[in-house]
């Protein structure tokens, strides 16, 4: 079958560790269903496996891909759900310590097939496309975790989404601005400033400019590049989530003092359960809202939509279809 894949690692030149070629078809252990993936997307999570961060080199050649939409052995239209438990495991799947995402231990979603514990899909609304619903078991998903499970927001709360372009600060973006909060975002680029208003933005601000007012809350996934930032537009008692940091992890100042003496609380967030995926499916199809799609390459020119990310161009998600 058909898949992109890591065959190598490279640190300086992710791209060049990429393969598009045929790999064999999943293996299916017991409990588990293969999935005829329809359309898959990317993530930073695949750039990062190409430069050999989160992924062994004894799990190579490993096909990339947390994301897909697809169709199940019964005919059903589903979404799968990337994160993989123990399955001894109860509860909240994101606090089980031998979780791993699918491309990590497991061949992941940019093939034409995919293998899932039969628990982790979920039903695909029929409001939503197969490309649509391909960009939501990231994205979209650790975004509604970070806002409606993490952050303590309620409607008519000031929100403050960095960096704005990306796949989880668009999808914050939109759910925010349905559910009642008040969003500014930020980024260096104006063009990026003018579609975040575009979907949703109360306002956009150059990053590191200074708030009209402090924030309730701030969604983070930029990291070292906005860290300080961060901390100072949010008010007395305020909230940063935290759910990536794609410029480092290395800020010049923790701002320990300003934590502590402003009250401030520093809540990570990863993914989301399967029990929110549905929730975030839910909320999407009643709210009326889609998916912001930057652009749709078939899976054989995955080469290209993975250079268009790594080159930072992006403003949405980058799917492919199969």
């Amino acid at each position: 079958m058909l898949a992109a894949y890591a065959a190598k690692f490279d640190a300086d030149n992710p791209i060049a560790a990429l393969e598009v070629g045929e790999r064999p078809e999943p293996e299916v252990p017991e409990g588990w269903v293969t999935i005829d993936v329809k359309a898959t997307a990317l993530n930073h999570h695949d750039l990062w496996s190409l430069k050999g961060v989160g992924l062994a080199e004894q799990n190579l050649p490993m096909i990339l891909g947390c994301d897909a939409a697809g169709v199940d052995p019964d005919g059903n239209e589903v979404v799968v759900h990337a994160v993989i438990s123990d399955p001894a495991w109860k509860g909240d799947e994101t606090l089980d310590p031998k979780r791993s995402l699918l491309s990590e231990r497991y061949q992941g979603t940019l093939a034409q097939k995919v293998a899932v514990p039969a628990r982790n899909v979920v039903p695909k609304p029929a409001g939503l496309t197969f490309e649509q619903a391909a960009c939501l078991p990231t994205a979209w998903l650790t975004a509604y975790r970070m806002l409606f499970t993490q952050s303590g927001l309620k409607p008519g709360d000031t929100v403050l989404v960095q960096g704005a372009g990306g796949g989880v600060a668009t999808s914050l973006i939109t759910l925010a601005r349905a559910a009642g909060m008040r969003v500014w975002a930020t980024s260096r680029d104006e063009a990026k400033r003018a579609k975040a208003i575009d979907i949703g933005a109360h306002e956009a601000f150059e990053s590191g400019a200074r708030m009209p007012e402090r924030v309730d809350a701030v969604m983070e996934t930029v990291g070292q590049a906005t860290w300080s930032h961060s901390l100072k537009s949010l008010k007395q008692g305020g909230t940063l989530v935290i759910s990536g940091a794609t410029s480092g992890q290395a800020p010049k100042s923790a701002e320990l003092n300003r934590i502590f003496f402003l009250q401030l609380r520093v809540q990570g967030s990863t993914m989301g359960t399967r029990t929110e995926l549905a929730e975030l499916l839910q909320f999407m199809a009643t709210a009326g809202i889609s998916p912001h799609i930057d652009s749709i390459f078939p899976l054989a020119d995955a080469r290209d939509g993975f250079a268009k990310m790594n080159a930072g161009d992006v403003f949405g998600k980058i799917v492919f279809t199969v």
